[in-house]
């Protein structure tokens, strides 16, 4: 591959009275796009990358002059912390979305995470291409959800970051902003250039492109990198305003589909006595509190998704389910409406919010697959938006699995008899009436729409690292101990 950073020009300059004009009539500029984008809800991601002592740092200060501060955040990313590392790479970064209408600055991102991590970890070549996919999914993801993203790479020699580096530690008020881990980088410059370098190309993409900057003349770097902004900025509005979504970006597939059964083929005769559910039920239950002491022990994240028809028999399955866990290593995550705020994210963000840490439990109560279903049956996104969900959460999915997640996915199966059965039950029931609602009512009218949606789901997201289970559920004592022997099964695969 041919170096990107070499075709920067590190010997352009731009007289400093010049510059200050420039700057403050960019600024004025900056002031008036933020607003139009605030009003659109077009949300925004600004990074500032780039080598230690380019400048970074004064050229998000001169950024914020004159923005509205609440209306922006600006996040210096440190090397993760012990609780960050017990999550997925790319989790603390889903933290840190700006919700519709705002900017998130970032001093440093995901891309000094992976540089230095190619730098240091040895067994980072066997994790490459994981790593880059991930980073490029993320940014993608965001990018079909109408996010704008300004990736800037601040150049320059080796020589001028020695140079200021020295002239920093000769004054005493600047010592401290010069790390060792800086100076690291200076000598060992060649080696990040040939980092920088591949990073920049691997990832500069139609949807998030790199801007590289020659930061070596300080003044020229603050004028480029505000009309870089500037610029973008003002092509997002006129998009917004003409209408345009997105573009449909091509984007290979990466994940093999294995064969599932439609759900009317699916034998929903299969049932359990009394005295062998009693039975079959406690074996499980003293198998699955040995296999969590497992997972903590050797800090194995276990993610368990429950869907099913509307009185399917989730939550009892989960009831029966969790009573053999250790309460303080296992959460249940109900997901209800998004409110104002997740409406105002990337859907899949809230499921990033809630994933557990290493060697815990999430049982997630409904999921992200609403998005496939209800949403798509019920109107409440684009046709475009659902269709590429399918390559969203396939993506999603392999990220859990790269991180080492066990991830164990259930269609819990009844026929419409037996949903009417137990709705009657639950209308006439006083202790279960508030089970029932208006809405369970209105779905089950759609019943053919919602079963083709759900059909399309499982045969598009059944994936060897994310396989789905459908449950037979019309015998809530087989489907109970289905659920626990698949957990079960699931785990010991792991250990073997």
């Amino acid at each position: 591959m041919k170096n990107v950073l070499e075709n920067v020009d590190l010997k352009v300059e731009i007289k400093k009275k010049e510059s200050k004009l420039l700057i403050e009539n960019l600024q004025n500029d900056l002031m008036v796009l933020q607003q139009q984008m605030k009003e659109l809800k077009i949300p925004m991601l600004i990074l500032f990358e780039g080598w230690d002592g380019s400048g970074k740092g004064v050229c998000i200060n001169k950024l914020v002059n004159q923005l509205d501060t609440r209306a922006y955040t600006v996040y210096s990313i440190q090397p993760a912390d012990e609780a960050e590392k017990r999550k997925p790479v790319m989790w603390r970064y889903w933290q840190k979305v700006p919700v519709y209408g705002k900017i998130s600055i970032f001093d440093e991102s995901w891309y000094q995470e992976i540089a230095w991590a190619e730098f240091e970890e040895e067994d980072f070549e066997e994790n490459r291409i994981e790593r880059y996919e991930q980073i490029k999914a993320f940014e993608r993801q965001l990018a079909d959800d109408g996010y704008v993203l300004v990736k800037l790479f601040l150049h320059i020699s080796q020589e001028e970051q020695k140079k200021r580096q020295d002239e920093q530690l000769h004054d005493r008020a600047t010592t401290w902003q010069v790390t060792r881990r800086d100076q690291k980088q200076n000598r060992n410059y060649e080696k990040f250039f040939k980092i920088f370098d591949s990073m920049i190309q691997r990832t500069h993409t139609e949807y998030a492109p790199w801007y590289l900057i020659s930061a070596e003349d300080d003044y020229y770097g603050k004028v480029q990198f505000m009309r870089i902004i500037r610029d973008v900025m003002q092509k997002a509005i006129d998009q917004k305003r003409q209408g345009q979504h997105r573009i449909d970006w091509v984007v290979p597939n990466r994940f093999d589909l294995m064969p599932i059964p439609r759900l009317n083929e699916v034998n929903l005769e299969i049932s359990l006595s009394d005295e062998a559910y009693k039975e079959e039920k406690g074996d499980a239950g003293k198998r699955l509190a040995e296999l969590h002491n497992y997972l903590y022990q050797k800090k194995i994240p276990l993610i368990v998704l429950y869907e099913g028809w509307d009185a399917s028999g989730k939550g009892g399955n989960i009831r029966r389910l969790t009573q053999s866990l250790d309460p303080r290593g296992y959460r249940v995550i109900p997901t209800v409406a998004p409110d104002y705020v997740e409406k105002n994210h990337h859907y899949l963000w809230r499921f990033w919010r809630d994933l557990p840490k290493t060697g815990h439990i999430a049982i997630f109560d409904r999921t992200w697959y609403g998005r496939v279903m209800v949403e798509r049956v019920e109107n409440l996104c684009r046709e475009d938006e659902w269709k590429r969900a399918y390559r969203e959460i396939n993506e999603f999915e392999a990220t859990l699995d790269d991180w080492g997640a066990i991830i164990v996915k259930f269609w819990i199966q009844i026929d419409q008899e037996e949903q009417l059965r137990r709705f009657n039950d639950r209308q006439n029931n006083p202790d279960k009436q508030w089970k029932i609602t208006e809405e369970d009512w209105r779905n089950r009218e759609k019943w053919p729409l919602y079963e083709e949606a759900i059909n399309e789901m499982l045969q598009k997201t059944h994936t060897n690292y994310a396989p789905w289970t459908i449950i037979e559920g019309n015998d809530k004592k087989y489907a109970r101990v289905k659920a626990m022997r698949t957990i079960i099964k699931a785990i010991e695969q792991r250990m073997d």
